[in-house]
């Protein structure tokens, strides 16, 4: 009855955290916009309380079958159908809420936490976890250094598969295709900014040095990267609305059209901003797929003082879903791209390069991305900023992100560990070698792939997580051992 009312107070957990306030609408609903509905991407952010979120559904389910005659692979099945049908049951209901967006990947990131309930249970569980090591200790692996060496390199393939789930957080893959380009505001009016913009150019991918120097010096000379202008907005023009590619819709003015205009370029304010007819998709597709990144744009400040930060280009829904922003704080230059580490509102990792705005002048700005890294020019190649974002996680994601990464490798070498305990000479040349490896993998796989500087301290802090865990598990089997004798 515990374990049961343990399944209720989950399940309930789930449909709180994941509909609340419950305010659903169901008009003018099709097969069409429900599918189009879940065009949607998810974070890293998203991944880790998706997984947090079913592990208690997990365990609690595989306590109240424990009861039943079933085996374990039954008990895998049971529970694994449970998180999935749950799961599923949350997204297709979070499109008829406006505060909701359903994403395909939350559904199998719920199950996987679904899943790592169950092995929770079963490390948790005395009874359980002792079958466990006792067939371990009696399989015919433990006796053969082939099947060990087997299984350590399988503890290695699965290390660089962590670093590649790392590589892909800085991806832009989870860009929604559906955020409209703004110019001067938020798409909620409440950002605006105070100052004037004469051009746009965006493009799907991150220009060279040489090519940056082509746009800061004479931004008509682009003909080697022509192919990848996404959008070109020259605002000082009669056509100032009208994209020059034709492949970005035009621009639509916000509020009163007076005073809009000048010879160099338009003026934006509180009164007037201006956004795209439709969302540009083509550009936030591309962008997508490419995972790299290149804006330029010139503009003025009006006022020294704008906080918010003050929108002055932005790919956004609303004050906490974003692409991509450019923005205003006091003299400083704010940037926010959305990666999965950045999260849906790109301000985990929020990039400020200051004392940009210390007067009225014009200022040529290009920002190019690519693979962790971002690029930012000033006027002149000279004037450049550099970021990594793999460098720049806050402490308390970080502890998360490694915890995710190096808790499962910990337990997988604390079972490797006690296979490998009869070769003595084995055992202590792996434990010596292993816990450090998977940290060693990441931080090198990271350095070669991002460009970021090798961290002696992310290298110690990620053999922290996994040793630790590893000591863990084997004082715990060992304890078991012993009250069973």
């Amino acid at each position: 009855m515990k374990n049961f009312t343990l399944v209720i107070l989950s399940v309930s957990a789930v449909l709180i955290a994941t509909l609340y306030p419950f305010n659903f609408y169901f008009s003018d609903i099709s097969l069409q916009y429900i599918i189009a509905s879940f065009d949607n991407s998810s974070s890293f952010e998203d991944f880790v309380n998706n997984i947090l979120l079913f592990m208690p559904l997990g365990f609690s389910s595989t306590a109240v079958l424990q009861r039943k005659n079933l085996n374990f692979f039954s008990k895998f099945l049971v529970v694994t159908f449970i998180s999935t049908a749950l799961s599923s049951l949350v997204e297709v209901l979070q499109i008829f809420l406006s505060s909701r967006t359903p994403t395909p990947a939350d559904i199998i990131n719920n199950t996987i936490g679904g899943v790592v309930g169950i092995i929770c249970f079963y490390l948790w569980n005395s009874k359980n976890f002792l079958y466990i090591l006792s067939s371990i200790e009696n399989s015919r692996f433990s006796n053969s250094i082939r099947q060990i060496t087997f299984f350590f390199v399988g503890y290695i393939l699965i290390s660089f598969l962590i670093s590649i789930l790392w590589q892909s957080t800085t991806n832009l893959s989870n860009w929604s295709l559906n955020h409209p380009l703004l110019l001067g505001n938020e798409n909620t009016g409440d950002r605006p900014w105070n100052g004037q913009i004469t051009n746009i150019k965006i493009a799907d991918r991150a220009f060279s040095q040489n090519e940056v120097s082509q746009l800061l010096d004479n931004q008509n000379n682009l003909n080697t990267t022509q192919k990848y202008l996404l959008a070109d907005y020259k605002l000082a023009d009669n056509n100032i609305f009208q994209d020059i590619t034709g492949q970005m819709p035009k621009l639509l003015l916000q509020g009163n059209l007076s005073n809009v205009k000048n010879e160099k370029g338009v003026t934006l304010s509180p009164s007037h901003w201006f956004k795209t007819e439709t969302p540009p998709t083509l550009l936030n597709k591309r962008i997508r797929k490419t995972s790299e990144l290149t804006v330029f744009t010139t503009v003025a400040t009006a006022n020294v003082n704008q906080t918010g930060p003050a929108r002055i280009i932005s790919l956004s829904r609303n004050t906490l879903n974003r692409n991509f922003t450019l923005g205003q704080q006091t003299t400083n230059l704010i940037l926010r791209i959305r990666t999965s580490i950045t999260g849906e509102n790109a301000s985990h990792i929020e990039l400020n390069v200051p004392s940009i705005f210390t007067n009225t002048n014009f200022h040529k700005i290009v920002i190019t991305y690519s693979k962790a890294k971002v690029q930012v020019y000033i006027d002149k190649l000279e004037n450049s900023y550099f970021f990594n974002l793999l460098e720049l996680i806050p402490r308390e994601q970080k502890i998360v992100y490694y915890g995710l990464s190096f808790i499962p490798l910990g337990i997988y070498l604390g079972f490797l560990s006690i296979l490998a305990q009869k070769r003595y000479t084995f055992n202590r040349l792996l434990l010596l070698f292993a816990i450090i490896l998977p940290s060693l993998i990441l931080e090198t796989v990271l350095v070669i792939y991002s460009g970021k500087s090798f961290s002696l301290g992310n290298l110690i802090f990620g053999a922290l997580f996994t040793g630790v865990t590893m000591l863990i598990l084997k004082l715990r089997a060992s304890r078991l051992f012993k009250q069973q004798i």
